[in-house]
């Protein structure tokens, strides 16, 4: 059995991947303060843990401003829809007792 993906298993970037890879591969992604309010965590941590997604190659951040305001959106990669899953299959395989 593999063990458990060490970029996603912790807690607060476990939470974003599970919201971003619940959403279909086709929409937007979420934005930050939708991210902030899902997770708990505050401005800082929560950039800090989306560079680490995003250095991984996990998940896609796009800044850009609307209507003069800065909007951050993050969406979940194919490398890391597959990462999340395989994570999830190792949970899965604890729970069942393998």
């Amino acid at each position: 059995m593999d063990g458990p993906d060490e970029i996603i298993h912790q807690p607060i970037r476990l939470r974003v991947m599970a919201a971003l890879t619940a959403l279909d591969p086709g929409e937007d992604g979420l934005d930050f303060t939708r991210l902030k309010a899902l997770t708990g965590a505050t401005d800082g941590n929560l950039g800090a843990h989306l560079d680490h997604l995003s250095r991984a190659g996990y998940v896609e951040v796009t800044k850009a401003f609307v209507a003069r305001r800065p909007r951050t959106t993050v969406k979940a990669s194919p490398q890391g829809r597959a990462a999340f899953a395989r994570h999830v299959a190792f949970l899965k395989a604890i729970i069942a007792g393998m």
